[in-house]
């Protein structure tokens, strides 16, 4: 994975506009949080190859940390705090968030075509 390059993601993203793509989006904070701290809550969500889709999808941050929403009929997806992306030969997209120390915190993939289990 590389530095998410906020042009270039935005380019794929809008590659996926008003197609019936999947979706796939988790967040955790897992056993890192309760690791550091006995009194955190570990929270996180987790949805694989949930099809929809969007009519918009935009990808603002800071240079360091971004959010990415997709605007469907009845909604918004996002996912705040990533960091990074690639994109596979298969046109799958994965963006991620990782932290300090490079730990994953949140994934947000879209592919048109169902994700393997």
């Amino acid at each position: 994975m590389k530095p998410i390059e906020i042009e270039k993601v935005q380019d794929v993203l809008d590659q996926f506009i008003n197609k019936n793509v999947y979706v796939h989006l988790e967040t955790t904070n897992g056993a890192y949080a309760s690791h550091l701290n006995e009194q955190a809550y570990n929270v996180g969500a987790y949805i694989r190859n949930a099809k929809v889709v969007f009519n918009q999808a935009k990808l603002v941050g800071d240079g360091k940390v971004y959010r990415a929403g997709l605007k469907m009929e009845m909604g918004w997806i996002y996912a705040e705090g990533l960091t990074d992306w690639v994109m596979h030969e298969d046109n799958q997209l994965l963006m991620a968030g990782h932290d300090r120390e490079g730990r994953l915190m949140v994934s947000l993939q879209i592919s048109e075509t169902p994700f393997k289990y």
